[in-house]
């Protein structure tokens, strides 16, 4: 069995956030091959191309967190019809300095949580965009906007609706299978680390 270390990024920086207990829940849910690790964004300062000669430690340590993981899992609620800006800083931390860019051939996956009916369909979609700019591979199915009730999931990540359920666990099948096609398919390897 080839295990995964996944590094996810939550997009929100509240402390409460949805998208913060919903990444317990597939932190709990998640298959045997797929290890969780959070990486870190609330630290970072705003993004300036000033910093390139010269990174702070944060920005270091983003990049290094990306570097320790085979995939990266964005668990990301949706601000204004788009992206945090929070996440979006981050992405920009580690995409640079030019040619040093963390995300490149670095698999990825998007889901969020929302109260709303849409769910973070919109937040989503400005990712993808974006994943796009910085040559990552991303799973494009299933896509996973999740509808948050009260009571949905436990302050513990435990989901009590089981239709929820069950397509959580179908969306973490589906992205253990979309790393094995791209880190052990053929012609492939892990991304040297």
């Amino acid at each position: 069995m080839t295990r995964y270390k996944v590094g996810y990024i939550v997009g929100s920086l509240a402390t409460a956030s949805i998208n913060r207990v919903l990444s317990k829940a597939l932190v709990r849910m998640a298959p045997p091959e797929l290890e969780f690790v959070e990486i870190p964004i609330r630290d970072l300062p705003l993004y300036s191309y000033d910093y390139d000669a010269g990174y702070p430690p944060e920005g270091r340590a983003l990049k290094d967190a990306i570097a320790s993981v085979d995939a990266v899992l964005f668990v990301t609620p949706e601000y204004n019809r788009s992206i945090p800006g929070a996440l979006k800083n981050a992405i920009d931390w580690a995409s640079r300095p030019w040619g040093d860019n963390s995300f490149t051939h670095k698999p990825t996956a998007i889901i969020g949580a929302s109260p709303g009916k849409i769910g973070t369909a919109i937040a989503q979609q400005h990712l993808h965009g974006v994943l796009n700019y910085c040559n990552s591979p991303q799973m494009t199915a299933p896509e996973a906007y999740i509808r948050f009730e009260p009571g949905l999931i436990t302050d513990a990540g435990e989901v009590t609706d089981d239709g929820t359920a069950r397509f959580l666990g179908r969306f973490l099948d589906a992205f253990q299978g979309f790393l094995a096609r791209e880190l052990t398919g053929p012609g492939r390897g892990r991304p040297p680390r």
